[in-house]
């Protein structure tokens, strides 16, 4: 959520610190602000807002320094004001924090007792006040920050700057990333690879409980433990972390319309040579003929990606499949069975709900799965197989070709579940793997029609609430159709199996609710339409999404009708994404909202 930067230069680091802090506005925040030592002294500067606005400040109030720490702040205690805005200071130490302090206020109450007041809302002070307090007590900074570390129960990845020490950077991280960017007599410490890519290539990602004495010279890490450990240096490839808009207005838009391409990669990752196999890393290490039930976790869109995959799964290859919610499951502690796999959905790899619930089933489960897009994230390393998406740096909050390459990494683990079961024969799966390659193009002609779907979100634009409906492998796709649509124009928006309509839902129709329905002509084709019916003679107005026999077949008294390329029904949700992400794209631009960067949203939900 929050994004961390650091750094221990040989030139004036307070421009650099706010261009690494600008690859980080992807992760969503409400104010930033820097801290740099210069002649030995800490100073800082901090606004509220976009980081254009502590840009324009540090223009009228210049900050001179070769170290210096950085920030953007995505709210959790306290509200987004210059008071609660990082970096935050205590007489010689200023702290960057990324996570949940939540024995804060014990440690707010001892230290007031000591006379160390919070001058704050926030949790992080308490780190600066506390490691002023044992600075106060004699120790030296490397010592006062492990005294602190050792009291701070939560999750965190921190950076702590002192007075005094203009070769000294401290990190540490419990529940939340962060990297160490190696360069020319310079250090770097990072959020993610991503804030470092311009400085560097060489990345060292901590591991759980690690804490790093950085400076320009050498990095000494120590574990959980206390025990001095040496980690991996890494050569990022800087292409794979590229920002920019390609010309688009909005990173959305860009990544919407790179879809194609990004699943010809995964695709091209996954597939044998001869295109009739899928191959797994790691050896093919997953033998399905020994697994009797799946277990799925994930949060927001990459949840839903997991409930079109319980059909997959169990329809293809006959396996059965429980999909939660990462924030409930291991709360519920739920039995895990023996011969059972669990999998964990994550764009970021760093999800805190996700990587909780992994942690729970580490021991428990016959195997570790996990689906990612960073392949040094958390859960990919804790994970026994981890299966890269391939779908390359997302910056839009709201996800979009992550989706649709989480949806091909699962349906192809389906495949590979279903050959190996033998509910599908070697023809049946080269046939299914053989339209799979196709859909790139197919998709390239659903995203031909975008002014269908812009005259169409004009309208849309105009409602209050909307809802959407699906049935089978298009329920999913109604859930995410309306979390996207609220996500980023505003508009409430909910969804329902379609089945589900007479059972308190069609209470909300009158003819100012419009009713989004995806329905390709397949087997459960006219049970949507005849739900659909029942929304139109109450006066809904329903925007329909089908295919050429969908919309051949409808009756009329449709209010908008568009109209996709014909696939196998098994892969039409990747290909029903694109209209759900066009539909809300649309309205969000004609509303006028930040379709980037939505309010209150964050890209890595990295704290519970």
């Amino acid at each position: 959520m929050c994004g961390i930067v650091g750094i221990l230069g040989t030139h004036e680091v307070a421009p650099t610190l706010v261009e690494a802090l600008r690859r980080l506005e992807y992760r969503g925040y409400d104010s930033a602000g820097i801290a740099t030592l210069n002649d030995g002294r800490l100073d800082r500067r901090r606004a509220v807002g976009k980081l254009v606005n502590l840009s324009d400040l540090l223009v009228h109030e210049p900050l001179a320094g070769k170290a210096g720490i950085g920030h953007t702040r995505w709210a959790t205690h306290g509200a987004p004001n210059l008071s609660n805005t990082h970096p935050h200071r205590s007489g010689p130490v200023a702290v960057v924090h990324n996570g949940i302090i939540e024995n804060y206020r014990d440690l707010r109450a001892e230290l007031a007792e000591k006379g160390l007041n919070h001058e704050t809302d926030t949790d992080t002070e308490t780190v600066a006040l506390l490691t002023h307090y044992h600075l106060e007590q004699g120790m030296p900074p490397v010592d006062a920050a492990r005294a602190t570390l050792a009291r701070l129960e939560g999750a965190y990845a921190l950076l702590f700057l002192f007075d005094g020490e203009p070769d000294l950077m401290i990190a540490a991280r419990k529940g939340s990333p962060l990297a160490i960017g190696h360069g020319d007599g310079e250090m770097y410490v990072g959020s993610d690879a991503i804030a470092l890519a311009s400085l560097t290539d060489r990345i060292t990602y901590l591991d759980e409980g690690d804490v790093a004495v950085v400076t320009r010279d050498s990095l000494w890490i120590t574990d959980a433990d206390g025990k001095t450990v040496e980690r991996d240096v890494k050569t990022i490839r800087i292409g794979n972390t590229r920002i920019d808009k390609a010309g688009h207005k909005h990173f959305m838009a860009k990544e919407i319309t790179e879809q194609p391409a990004v699943i010809g990669d995964a695709l091209g990752h996954y597939l044998s040579a001869d295109g009739r196999d899928v191959i797994l890393p790691g050896g093919d290490g997953l033998d399905f003929t020994q697994i009797d039930r799946m277990t799925m976790v994930a949060c927001g869109t990459a949840y839903y990606a997991c409930l079109t995959a319980k059909y997959w799964f169990e329809q293809l290859a006959r396996l059965p499949v429980e999909v939660d919610i990462a924030s409930e499951f291991r709360y519920r502690e739920p039995p895990i069975p023996p011969r059972g796999v669990a999998l964990f959905v994550s764009q970021s790899g760093e999800t805190a709900d996700t990587l909780a619930a992994l942690r729970y089933c580490a021991g428990k489960a016959e195997r570790i799965v996990s689906v990612v897009n960073v392949d040094e994230s958390s859960i990919a390393r804790e994970s026994d197989l981890a299966l890269p998406i391939h779908a390359g740096v997302e910056i839009g909050v709201a996800s979009t070709k992550a989706f649709t390459c989480q949806l091909t990494v699962l349906l192809l683990l389906a495949i590979k579940a279903a050959k190996a079961r033998g509910t599908l024969s070697e023809d049946a799966v080269a046939d299914l793997l053989s339209k799979l390659r196709g859909l790139p193009a197919t998709i390239n002609i659903a995203l031909e029609m975008d002014d269908d779907f812009k005259k169409a979100a004009r309208r849309l634009a105009e409602a209050d609430n909307a809802l959407f409906l699906g049935r089978g492998l298009m329920y999913p796709l109604a859930l995410e159709g309306a979390l996207k649509l609220k996500e980023i124009s505003y508009i409430h928006a909910e969804a329902y199996a379609s089945g589900e309509l007479k059972h308190g839902p069609i209470a909300l129709i009158d003819k100012r609710m419009p009713v989004v329905v995806m329905a390709p002509r397949d087997a459960l084709f006219d049970k949507t339409v005849s739900n659909m019916q029942e929304v139109m003679a109450r006066d809904g107005k329903v925007i329909l999404i089908t295919d050429r026999r969908g919309a051949e077949a409808a009756d009329g008294g449709i209010w908008r009708l568009l109209t996709l390329p014909e696939v196998d029904p098994v892969l039409s949700p990747i290909l029903y994404a694109i209209p759900a992400q066009l539909l809300a794209y649309h309205t969000a631009v004609a509303k006028g909202t930040d379709v980037d960067q939505p309010r209150n949203l964050a890209k890595s939900v990295t704290v519970e």
